[in-house]
């Protein structure tokens, strides 16, 4: 049976939650599922920052309601899963994209630093992962959730220990979440990004001798464009993936292949 892209992935109907959805990846993310059909949820902390891009998703014909939260707070999670449901359904496209980073040397790492950078990169992706897919599983429907990696899951830098040791995680957990729920048809799966450019990194980025030295080791020898990264969220959100569970996708310009 051919099909056409446009049909493939197409998400109109389904209900897509996006957590860290104000700004960088996360809005990117938003606004490519609501460009191909899918009403989204958008979760973040800044509230201010959640209207305009429920503004800007709005304007550009897409369907989105902002859930302010914090993902470490349980029941602002079932909160936001409410929400959603209020709005639009039940939600079958979970992107798990929250996350913070840190910049601290190994011996200097605090417990309350590592708890925190652990918590909202690994603990929480489990737990909102656990809930859309409880979710799911109880109006029997099929869904896609798609966690964010890192490069550094796979590869490290110096002073990131708590950031890499949690995305690595995340790319086992999306293993072993694919396997388990992979018969009752809700797939698994993670995007490894490598260099982009975002709130979270911009400043480093803007010293030319780090960004020298970050560019170095990928062979495309320049950082990807939020462009860049949209398609294969929508590629795994859709049923053009249909058959693609447990994967981990390395988005990096070659950084992992060098």
């Amino acid at each position: 049976m051919s099909m056409k892209a446009a049909e493939l992935f197409d998400l109109k109907g389904r209900v897509a939650l996006v957590t860290g959805a104000s700004g960088g990846l996360g809005l990117r993310f938003a606004e490519v599922l609501a460009a191909n059909g899918a009403a989204v949820a958008l979760v973040a902390r800044r509230a201010d920052k959640l209207q305009a891009a429920k503004d800007k998703i709005e304007k550009a014909g897409g369907k989105a309601v902002a859930v302010e939260a914090d993902v470490l707070d349980r029941a602002a999670m079932n909160n936001a899963f409410d929400q959603a449901e209020k709005a639009f359904g039940i939600v079958t496209i979970l992107v798990n994209n929250a996350g913070v980073a840190h910049s601290t040397r190994a011996t200097e790492v605090t417990e309350d630093e590592w708890n925190h950078v652990v918590r909202t990169n690994l603990d929480a992706v489990f737990f909102w992962a656990q809930e859309g897919a409880r979710r799911m599983l109880a109006a029997s429907k099929k869904g896609s959730i798609v966690n964010i990696a890192s490069v550094l899951g796979f590869g490290v830098s110096k002073g990131t220990i708590a950031y890499a040791t949690a995305k690595a995680g995340v790319i086992q957990m999306t293993k072993a979440l694919g396997n388990e729920l992979a018969f009752k048809g809700v797939r698994v799966n993670a995007i490894a990004p490598g260099w982009f450019v975002t709130d979270m990194n911009a400043e480093a980025f803007a010293d030319p001798k780090v960004r020298d030295r970050l560019l170095r080791d990928v062979p495309m020898r320049r950082t990807g464009e939020l462009s860049e990264i949209g398609p294969l969220a929508v590629y795994l959100a859709s049923s053009a993936s249909s058959y693609m569970t447990g994967q981990t996708i390395f988005l990096d310009g070659g950084h992992t292949a060098g």
